[in-house]
C-alpha cells in the first residue's frame, strides 16, 4: 500500500506530529500541500489530508489544495485535525471537507482529531490552552488510528470486486 498525507501545520507543530505518528504506520511521506501537484494524489492507495482547525474549518492551504485535486474515481482519503478547543460533535470541518471530496469522487474511510496547544490571539494572554497536546496519548491514539486504516486498505484490496448484477 502507497500513502501519502499532505499537512499543514503553522502554529506549534501540532499537527504535524499527529502526521508524522500516522505516517509512521503507513509508510507515508508527509508533506505540504505546495511540495507537490494536486495530481500526484493519484499515484498513492491512501492520502491523509490534515490540518489545525482555524474558526471552525481546516487551514486555507489545505482547503486550495484539496479544491484543486482531480476527481478520485473513488480512491480513498481520510481527514485529521488538530485544535485548542476539539471540534463540536457535529464536526463541521470534517463535514464540509468530506463532502467537498465525495462530490469529486473520493472515498473518506476515516477521520481522527485531538486537541493541540492553541495560544490564538486572546488565549495568548494566558499562555494558551492544551499545553503539551498532543500527548503521548493523543499521538498513540493517532498511530492506532493509522493502524486500522492500513488493516482496512489492506483487506479492501484483498477483496475481489464483483461485478453488479
Amino acid at each position: 500500500m502507497s500513502a501519502l498525507i499532505v499537512c499543514v501545520s503553522v502554529s506549534h507543530g501540532n499537527t504535524r506530529r499527529v502526521a508524522e505518528a500516522i505516517g509512521g504506520v503507513l509508510g507515508a511521506d508527509v508533506v505540504e500541500p505546495e511540495q507537490l501537484g494536486s495530481a500526484d494524489v493519484a499515484g498513492y492507495d491512501l492520502v491523509g489530508l490534515g490540518s489545525g482547525i482555524y474558526a471552525m474549518t481546516f487551514h486555507p492551504r489545505l482547503w486550495r489544495f484539496v479544491r484543486s485535486m482531480p476527481r478520485g474515481c473513488g480512491r480513498r482519503v481520510f481527514l485529521f485535525a488538530t485544535s485548542g478547543s476539539g471540534e463540536p460533535w457535529w464536526r463541521p470541518a470534517v463535514l464540509v471537507m468530506g463532502g467537498v471530496l465525495r462530490s469529486k469522487g473520493y472515498r473518506v474511510v476515516g477521520t481522527f482529531s485531538c486537541q493541540g496547544w492553541d495560544t490564538w490571539l486572546p488565549l495568548r494572554l494566558i499562555g494558551g490552552i492544551n499545553r503539551g497536546r498532543p500527548a503521548d496519548a493523543d499521538l498513540a491514539a493517532a498511530r492506532e488510528f493509522a493502524s486500522g486504516m492500513s488493516d482496512q486498505v489492506t483487506a479492501d484490496a484483498s477483496t475481489p470486486a464483483t461485478a453488479p448484477e
